[in-house]
C-alpha cells in the first residue's frame, strides 16, 4: 500500500487539498486555452515525509503553492500540472517500488523528490535503467551527479561538496588547526566529512583532523558522542548532523562545554527548521550553511515569502524554498521541452534557468554534471531573546563552488 502523508506540519485541509490536487486545480482558464482533451501533465513525486517531517512538511507545501501558481496562470500551455505523492518512510527499496509503480500504473511522465541520500541514489539507478527523467530536489550526495550520475537524473540543491567548499572557506580563516569531525553513518554525512577534510587541508595545509564520529543517523547517542570528541581535544568541531540528531548533540555538548572556547562549522544548521527547534539552546557563533527567512528582502523573496505565508499561516522554511523550486525548474523545463517525451525532456532540462524564490537571480542546470547552481547562505549563529537565528549572511553563489567541466567528465561515467 503506497503511504500517505500523515506529518502534523501539513494541515488536514491541505493534505486533501494536496491529493486531489490535479482533478480540482484545474481552472476553466486552462480549458479556454485548448487543455481540454490534452490532460494535464502528471509527475510522480517520491519523499520521505514520515522520516523527515521537519524538512519536508514545508517541502511539500511550496511545490503545491508553486504548482498552484502555474496552473492558476495557464499550466503549461493549457495543460495543469497534476502531483501523485508517495512517502518512502526512508526507505531506498520502498522508493524503488513506489517509482515503478507512478511509471506504469499512474502513468506519470517524470520523477521527483527524494530526500535521503541513499534514497536519492536509487531512484537516480532506476531512472537510469528504465530512461525515465528523474529530478532529484534535496539528495545532497555528489555521487547522484557525478561518479554514480546518469543522462536522466537532475539535481537541484547544492551538494555536499558545494556545501563544504562554502564552509571551508570560513573556516580556514579560524586560528583553529585541530579538527574533529561528527556526521550521521550514510553517504551524506561520508561524503561532507570526506570533502571537509580535502578541501580545508588544500586551504590549510596545517590543519590536522584528530577523529571522527559517525553516528547512526536518527539513533544519535549524543553524550557519548559529546565524550569522545571531547577526549580528542579539538580546537574546533566539523558537523553534520541534523534534525533531532542536532537538537540531541547541541543539548549535550552545551551541557558538558564541548563548545566552550571551540568554533564549529556546521553544515544546514542555519535553516530554519533545524536552527528553531533549538530555542534557548542555540549556540553562538557557529559558521553555518541555512536561509535567513526574516532578514531576505528583495522583490521576487518577498512575494514568495508572503504568498506562502497568505496559503499556509505560517512562515517557509528552507524546504519550501526547494519544493517552490523543483517546481518551477520542471515547469521551465516543460516550456522548453514542448511536451513529455523523456528524450526532448532531458534535452530540454541541460542548460535550463529558472528564477529561485530566493530572489538572488537565475539558477542554471549544468549540461556537464546536471547539477544545478543554486546556491546557499553562509553566516553564523546567534540566540536573538528566546530564538536562535542566522546573522552576517552573504548569499553563496553555487556556480562559485563547482568544480569544472574537466573535473567532472573524470568524475562522471561517460556515455
Amino acid at each position: 500500500m503506497d503511504r500517505r502523508l500523515t506529518t502534523p506540519h501539513v494541515r488536514r485541509r491541505d493534505l486533501l487539498a494536496g491529493i486531489a490536487i490535479g482533478t480540482l486545480a484545474a481552472p476553466a482558464v486552462l480549458r479556454a486555452q485548448g487543455g481540454a482533451g490534452a490532460g494535464p501533465i502528471r509527475i510522480g513525486e517520491i519523499n520521505s515525509y514520515t522520516a523527515q517531517p521537519a524538512f519536508l512538511g514545508p517541502y511539500r507545501n511550496g511545490w503545491l503553492l508553486a504548482q498552484e501558481q502555474i496552473n492558476a496562470a495557464g499550466g503549461i500551455n493549457g495543460r495543469p500540472l497534476e502531483t501523485v505523492f508517495r512517502d518512502d518512510a526512508g526507505k531506498p527499496e520502498d522508493a524503488v517500488r513506489m517509482a515503478s509503480e507512478l511509471v506504469s500504473a499512474e502513468k506519470v511522465a517524470l520523477l521527483a523528490g527524494g530526500y535521503l541520500s541513499n534514497v536519492g541514489l536509487a531512484l537516480g539507478d532506476f531512472a537510469a535503467q528504465n530512461k525515465v527523467l528523474y529530478a532529484a530536489s534535496e539528495p545532497l550526495t555528489d555521487a547522484l551527479v557525478w561518479s554514480k550520475g546518469n543522462r536522466y537524473t537532475f539535481r537541484l540543491r547544492p551538494s555536499t561538496y558545494m556545501q563544504a567548499a562554502m564552509l571551508v572557506e570560513e573556516a580556514a580563516k579560524l586560528p583553529a588547526r585541530r579538527w574533529a569531525t561528527v556526521a550521521p553513518n550514510y553517504e551524506y554525512g561520508q561524503s561532507a566529512v570526506k570533502w571537509f577534510r580535502e578541501l580545508l587541508k588544500a586551504k590549510r595545509p596545517d590543519a590536522e583532523f584528530v577523529g571522527e564520529q559517525f553516528p547512526a543517523l536518527g539513533r544519535i547517542d549524543a553524550g557519548a558522542t559529546v565524550q569522545a570528541l571531547e577526549r580528542m581535544r579539538p580546537e574546533a568541531i566539523f558537523n553534520v548532523t541534523f534534525g533531532t540528531d542536532l537538537l540531541n548533540f547541541v543539548r549535550q555538548g552545551n551541557t558538558r562545554g564541548l563548545f566552550d572556547g571551540r568554533s564549529v562549522a556546521s553544515m544546514l544548521s542555519g535553516e530554519p527548521e533545524y536552527l528553531e527547534p533549538l530555542g534557548e539552546e542555540c549556540p553562538e557563533g557557529w559558521i553555518v550553511t541555512g536561509y535567513p527567512r526574516d532578514d531576505l528582502e528583495n522583490p521576487v523573496h518577498t512575494a514568495f515569502r508572503e504568498a506562502y505565508r497568505k496559503r499556509y499561516e505560517a512562515p517557509p522554511r528552507c524546504g519550501s524554498v526547494v519544493g517552490h523550486d523543483i517546481v518551477q525548474a520542471i515547469a521551465a523545463t516543460l516550456r522548453k521541452a514542448g511536451g513529455t517525451d523523456t528524450e526532448a525532456m532531458v534535452a530540454a532540462f541541460e542548460g535550463i534557468r529558472f528564477q529561485t524564490a530566493y530572489g538572488t537571480g537565475e539558477v542554471e542546470f549544468r549540461a556537464a554534471d546536471h547539477q544545478s547552481t543554486l546556491g546557499a547562505f553562509v553566516g553564523r549563529t546567534r540566540l536573538e531573546g528566546r530564538t536562535g537565528k542566522m546573522v552576517d549572511w552573504r548569499y553563496a553563489d553555487g556556480a562559485n563552488y563547482l568544480p569544472s567541466d574537466a573535473q567532472v567528465r573524470e568524475w562522471r561515467p561517460q556515455g
